[in-house]
């Protein structure tokens, strides 16, 4: 099974976990076996964080995922290979939290998270709409 596509000017690196599927569009002159190891050390470090991660660890704690995710790579390049000390970062930013969540109780949940939260569902619809048409490229 190929976990590389061709799409436009782009190449989509994908590898499937479970039910989740982590895609990443990369320049032509970008390693693919790079980009599949980053994309397993992200998940590894979800694994990690969540225990067993699902779709809705994701969904409902995408902050958190993204903050990961912003920890290990920086501009596109690996920022830290160290999954310890991106555990750390988020076992930081966690305490920042649960802080500030016991001084204003009121900012738990901003009205940009609220908006967040509901926006998910129609970028997640949108994403798989690209996605598809990547592979109806591929087939045509």
């Amino acid at each position: 099974m190929c976990s590389f596509l061709e799409w436009r000017e782009l190449k989509i690196v994908y590898k499937r976990y479970a039910s989740l599927y982590f895609c990443c569009a990369i320049e032509q002159s970008d390693n693919e076996l790079l980009t599949l190891e980053i994309i397993h050390r992200y998940v590894e470090l979800l694994d990690k964080y969540f225990g067993s991660v699902c779709e809705l660890d994701i969904i409902f704690n995408f902050e958190k995922a993204y903050f990961m995710l912003d920890e290990l790579m920086l501009g596109g390049e690996v920022q830290e290979t160290s999954k310890k000390n991106v555990l750390k970062a988020i076992a930081a930013q966690d305490l920042l939290q649960e802080a500030n969540d016991r001084v204003n109780p009121a900012a738990k949940r901003s009205k940009l998270q609220i908006g967040m939260e509901n926006n998910l569902q129609s970028k997640s619809e949108n994403f798989t709409l690209t996605l598809r048409d990547c592979f109806d490229d591929q087939s045509s």
